[in-house]
């Protein structure tokens, strides 16, 4: 399924892997999660854990660094596939924010990588 004119050239790899882990969540997944009330834990974890909310994190902090466009593929990809990007796509663009409009990333040396990972978006705004 071809989900924006951008799809025969950019970023095939990136939609392709986020398909292929969306289909480990499927729509039973979703309907218990929603009876229940209950964030989709796994499927964040998943997505993490394959550096997908990681990509607008800078690469000096652990994060691929690919940008906006790259981010849009990701959520339009995820929401195309059945899943639920809405619980996931602030802690892509608040972490990338974050990192990027900090004052002290001119101090880069002397702040800590920031690993998707390892640190989680309660993390940095607790």
């Amino acid at each position: 399924m071809q989900l924006s004119p951008y799809d025969s050239e950019h970023f095939l790899e990136i939609r392709e892997g986020v398909r292929r882990l969306c289909a480990e969540f499927p729509g039973e997944y979703w309907r218990e999660l929603d009876v229940r009330r209950e964030y989709p834990t796994a499927f964040v974890k998943a997505l993490t854990d394959a550096g997908y909310l990681s990509v607008l994190i800078p690469e000096e902090y652990g994060g691929s660094g690919l940008g906006l466009s790259a981010a849009a593929a990701i959520l339009e990809t995820i929401q195309a596939e059945g899943c639920n990007g809405g619980a996931c796509h602030a802690q892509m663009y608040i972490m990338g924010s974050i990192l990027r409009a900090s004052p002290s990333r001119r101090a880069a040396p002397t702040r800590p990588r920031c690993a998707p990972s390892r640190c989680a978006m309660a993390t940095i705004m607790s």
